[in-house]
């Protein structure tokens, strides 16, 4: 480690004449679930900056740097890349502090309904971005967008990894599930789609000056805006109540009138599909983590966000047989995690 931490402080040097002569302090961050290795570097005097190392695990980490600048030319706001070196794998940007909207969630909704609401802006100019920039939008590197195929292997990530391994529920007994659930990811691809930052909940959000700032948006890729609205409002390491979540969700489609954009009659029904995708996705994901990463501490997100699911997959109906197994899982007090020990967890996959 520390000839790892000598090398950072080595290269920044070279690259930043101005840390050149000064006293420079590397902080190691905690990124969750990510491959890449975040360090903030510190020196009296100077700005500080955050220094990312990838390698070859994830190919969207190479494009984080096109993306934040295509992001930022479109009015979003996102760090500033200072430097790129992608043969090696480095990445050098600005530093926009530790206030992540999480760190609001015990605030009143007086204090978070604002933070929220400036928060959507930023994801609605997203949104907005590849019709409002189509030309540059189309040499973004972006990963594979929202089909069927995408849809059905987060169903499958969530019954192999969370369903299956975890809850230990045979396979057989989801059958019926598994069949609705392929029918809803036919009717999602049909969908008109934007670009989507795939990955919109409370810790990808920095508050710098009450203002919010987008990261982790390198899994951007086109899909429906839904899917973000949902990842935000159902986040597992937030609580956000049904009116709160439904006034989010009406200043949404309030950003897109004012934009001139209709808001579709079945706008509300295909954001509780979504929220179902995306939950499951994290479900799996967790599962994922905490079993063959052997990751214990993110299976204790699993017993905030079962619930939710169960919740959502009332409201779209068909899928009762699931909700039935679900719900068995949930009466058994084996499931339960102590307070403190999500409290302490790692927040981010």
């Amino acid at each position: 480690m520390e000839n790892i931490l000598e090398l950072i402080k080595s290269l920044t040097r070279e690259r930043f004449p101005a840390f050149g002569d000064a006293a420079v302090f590397l902080e190691p961050l905690e990124k969750g679930g990510s491959d890449r290795k975040f360090y903030r570097i510190r020196a009296e005097g100077l700005d500080s900056l955050i220094f990312v190392q990838y390698g070859e695990q994830k190919e969207e980490n190479k494009h984080y740097v096109e993306i934040g600048t295509f992001l930022e030319t479109a009015g979003v706001r996102v760090p500033r890349m200072w430097l790129h070196e992608p043969a090696e794998g480095r990445i050098w940007m600005e530093d926009l502090g530790e206030t992540d909207l999480w760190a609001s969630r015990n605030e009143s909704w007086s204090i978070r309904k604002p933070l929220y609401e400036s928060t959507l802006r930023e994801v609605f100019r997203l949104h907005c971005s590849a019709r409002r920039f189509p030309e540059a939008g189309e040499k973004l590197a972006l990963q594979p967008l929202f089909d069927a195929t995408l849809y059905r292997w987060e169903q499958e990530y969530f019954f192999t990894h969370c369903v299956g391994r975890h809850l230990r529920i045979e396979a057989h007994l989801v059958e019926p599930a598994r069949r609705r659930l392929h029918d809803i990811a036919l009717e999602l691809e049909q969908e008109p789609r934007c670009l989507i930052h795939r990955d919109f909940q409370s810790q990808n959000v920095i508050v710098r000056d009450s203002k919010p700032c987008l990261i982790d948006f390198q899994g951007m890729r086109f899909g429906l805006p839904q899917y973000d609205l949902a990842s935000l409002f159902l986040d597992p390491y937030v609580d956000l109540n049904d009116s709160e979540q439904s006034a989010l969700l009406a200043f949404y489609k309030g950003l897109m009138q004012a934009e001139g954009l209709s808001v579709a009659p079945a706008f509300d029904r295909i954001y509780w599909l979504c929220a179902a995708q995306r939950l499951m996705q994290a479900l799996g994901a967790y599962g994922f983590l905490g079993h063959e990463k052997g990751r214990a501490i993110f299976l204790t997100h699993i017993p905030v966000a079962l619930p939710r699911l169960v919740s959502v997959l009332k409201r779209i109906g068909g899928l009762e047989s699931l909700v039935v197994l679900l719900e068995g899982i949930l009466r058994n007090e084996t499931l339960q995690v102590a307070s403190d020990g999500f409290k302490n967890a790692p927040r981010s996959c």
